[in-house]
């Protein structure tokens, strides 16, 4: 074990020995044995250029023993940048809002995380930009990638652009959006929770990337919300938003999922009742680890759908019934 000063933590080191040949040298401690659990994920760094020409990177993790005869799914997950997490070390745990590449690579799917840049009042069309080209880089480089069987997910501003691209583009077949920003309208003349604060400043100066109020641009408001374009969507989609989220309030989530359920729209909402924007309880944790991969594993890996996806769970038997069996 040693002291790592600069990361300010612990580290396990294993123990080998060797006594006269290097050669013959012995592994005598195992520090981390649930590693021999999963099949581990390597992670590559790769660039394209976006459909408007702009140069970005993203980068891809694929399974230990990946085969490049073998058909896979993929599955998208992005936020802003990520790029600069090349040599980051994702350990398998469950998980508080998004997918761990490590795990998912170990499943059997490869995992691309593109880099996202934006264009000032037009955060969809940037991200539609990004993702959509840096999907069709993959393919070019993977082409034993099965382009019928590829996924979407993301988490607060990630979820966001989840929701806004299954309007946009009908190719993935599956797509997860945590916590996301439905209507940009009903959003700007919010608060955050948490702190009380207005969310105007988000739209108007920071993330959102509309540079305006929604009085002064209205059609950009428009454009940039999900809720108005719902009727294009033809990707199941699964949501997760809950009632103690002090960043982006729960009726978001809510917009999208009774606007989808209007629709006669596949769609299922997850609420963790008393948590927060990303979970904090550890049950909470393990049960949206276990309902993301059946969702995804049911859509990109052709597995049975769980009950809770065919039947629901009603609002009386929720905490009491899991259904997490397959049909």
């Amino acid at each position: 074990m040693t002291y790592d000063r600069e990361a300010k933590r612990m580290v396990f080191l294993d123990v080998s020995f060797w006594k006269d040949d290097v050669r013959q040298i012995r592994k005598i401690s195992n520090a981390n044995p649930q590693q021999s659990d999963y099949n581990w994920a390597t992670a590559e760094l790769i660039s394209w250029k976006t459909y408007k020409g702009l140069e970005l990177e993203g980068l891809v993790y694929k399974p230990e023993n990946y085969d490049p005869e073998k058909s896979y799914p993929l599955l998208v997950y992005y936020y802003e940048l990520y790029s600069d997490d090349l040599h980051n070390h994702y350990a398998p745990r469950p998980t508080a809002s998004i997918i761990f590449p490590t795990e998912y690579a170990s499943a059997g799917y490869i995992v691309f995380i593109p880099d996202i840049r934006y264009e000032p009042g037009y955060p969809a069309r940037s991200a539609y930009d990004c993702v959509m080209s840096g999907t069709d880089a993959v393919l070019r480089k993977y082409p034993n990638i099965d382009s019928t069987r590829m996924g979407l997910q993301g988490q607060s501003w990630g979820g966001y652009q989840t929701a806004q691209l299954v309007t946009m583009t009908n190719r993935y077949k599956a797509a997860m959006a945590g916590a996301p920003v439905g209507n940009m309208f009903s959003a700007f003349g919010g608060i955050r929770w948490a702190t009380g604060m207005s969310r105007q400043f988000q739209y108007e100066k920071t993330q959102s990337r509309i540079g305006k109020t929604m009085w002064e641009a209205p059609e950009l408001y428009i454009e940039n919300s999900p809720v108005f374009h719902l009727p294009k969507v033809e990707t199941p989609l699964l949501i997760m938003h809950n009632d103690d989220d002090g960043a982006v309030p729960w009726y978001q989530g809510i917009e999208i999922f009774t606007g989808m359920r209007r629709l006669g729209k596949p769609c299922w909402l997850l609420n963790y009742n008393g948590d927060e924007h990303n979970l904090m309880k550890m049950a909470n944790r393990r049960d949206l680890s276990i309902r993301m991969r059946q969702f995804f594993d049911h859509y990109l890996l052709n597995q049975p759908a769980p009950r809770w996806m065919t039947e629901g769970i009603p609002a009386v038997k929720k905490g009491k019934e899991l259904r997490y069996e397959l049909d």
